[in-house]
């Protein structure tokens, strides 16, 4: 017995550093040195180098030197203690009909940058590719849905990380893949992915070392307009 309290204590009091790493732990640290691949902030001689540095790391702190110069690994974590994002999004917050469409037949289309997502938007891969890219879009609205249909194509969809992500599909001989994603604050937008792949793929998750710093001081603002025009009434 007092040798379990010791060994208790121990783990306990030991750094974070010291703890030993799980396979969670792993893939983690994978994703980020992919997405430092995919843009440009590591050659691939440096990125299978590392990879290899991660299989073979025993603890904690062995993981974090290979992502240290990475824009990733200075993220803010998000806060405990709030609630998360509902699986759906609100009665009657979405309108039936789309904002706009991203339609791809045996051709690719993009929506990046800064622009302005709306509240609905459908996306169609038929023998092309669709990428959309909310990393610097303008959220006007704290909840967005994007329903994503891929037949023999592909959709990808990525999000920064200080939003809320929330996916709902499936596939027939496809692949549908959404990470869950909870924000640091409440009241921070929510992506909805509703996708549907035949012999085709939709892929839905954040993009690593993105954030939209201004999303919440938007929301709030468009709140306080709201009141002040009640108020007014």
């Amino acid at each position: 017995m007092d040798l379990q309290k010791q060994t208790v204590q121990g783990h306990a009091g030991a750094p974070a550093a010291e703890l030993r790493a799980s396979d969670a732990d792993r893939d983690r640290i994978a994703d980020i040195l992919r997405e430092a691949l995919a843009e440009g902030r590591l050659t691939a001689d440096e990125h299978a180098e590392r990879v290899e540095g991660v299989l073979n790391a025993k603890t904690v702190g062995e993981l974090e030197v290979f992502i240290r110069d990475l824009p990733a690994a200075h993220a803010r974590p998000a806060a405990p203690g709030h609630p998360s994002a509902p699986p759906r999004p609100a009665p009657g917050a979405i309108p039936v009909e789309a904002d706009s469409n991203v339609v791809a037949v045996f051709s690719s289309a993009r929506r990046r940058g800064r622009w302005r997502p709306g509240r609905r938007l459908h996306a169609y891969a038929v023998f092309g590719s669709v990428e959309i890219d909310l990393t610097e879009a303008i959220f006007e609205y704290q909840q967005v849905v994007i329903k994503a249909f891929s037949v023999f194509g592909d959709v990808q969809i990525r999000v920064p990380e200080n939003v809320s992500l929330r996916g709902t599909g499936g596939g027939v001989l496809g692949n549908f893949e959404a990470d869950t994603l909870d924000s640091g604050d409440p009241d921070a937008p929510v992506v909805y992915v509703d996708g549907w792949a035949v012999l085709g793929n939709v892929e839905a998750r954040p993009k690593r070392g993105k954030f939209v710093e201004d999303i919440l001081d938007r929301v709030h603002a468009r709140v306080d307009r709201k009141l002040r025009k009640h108020l007014d009434r």
